[in-house]
């Protein structure tokens, strides 16, 4: 899992979050719906809450962090933010009703989509903590290296090439 190098950049949810979204579901209770189309605007209403979840902390992280280098006011981080998730709320939509067509023809999917989903949990994860971690401060990094040597845990790996790009190499 490659980490995004580009601190000036916002991410956006990809395809790890379609496994998961795709598994996602909000309870309507629709009275008078038929099985199958609650089950398919159940699933597209759960994408939609798990696109928008994850791309607005992915985007306000990432602002934060331009925020704090004086690269964008409060304003345009807000803008910023709500721009991305709506984009991405169409994405989930997208994704969301077709997956629940899918599940609903083929619901053996299941069981593919839940591993396929904890291996984009993963990813997304760490795309979080990178987001995260690039809104700190040199001397917040430093304390958290320093915690987390006391703890014993190494977080050289988890932020191998922060540095690297902030540098141009």
């Amino acid at each position: 899992m490659s980490r995004e190098r580009d601190p000036f950049r916002i991410p956006r949810a990809g395809v790890e979050a379609a496994p998961l979204a795709g598994l996602a579901s909000v309870d309507l209770r629709v009275p008078g719906s038929t099985a199958g189309s609650a089950f398919v605007a159940e699933s597209t209403l759960g994408a939609v809450a798990v696109y928008a979840l994850y791309q607005a902390l992915l985007s306000a992280l990432r602002a934060e962090a331009m925020v704090r280098r004086g690269e964008l006011s409060r304003q345009q981080q807000a803008q910023l933010v709500f721009s991305t998730v709506w984009s991405s709320v169409q994405q989930g939509a997208a994704v969301g009703l077709v997956l629940g067509v899918l599940l609903l023809v083929f619901p053996w999917l299941s069981l593919p989509l839940t591993v396929l989903g904890a291996v984009g949990a993963g990813k997304a994860s760490l795309d979080l903590f990178h987001a995260f971690w690039d809104g700190l401060t040199p001397s917040q990094q430093a304390d958290l290296h320093e915690a987390a040597h006391r703890a014993g845990v190494n977080l050289g790996r988890l932020v191998r090439g922060s540095r690297e790009a902030l540098l141009g190499s």
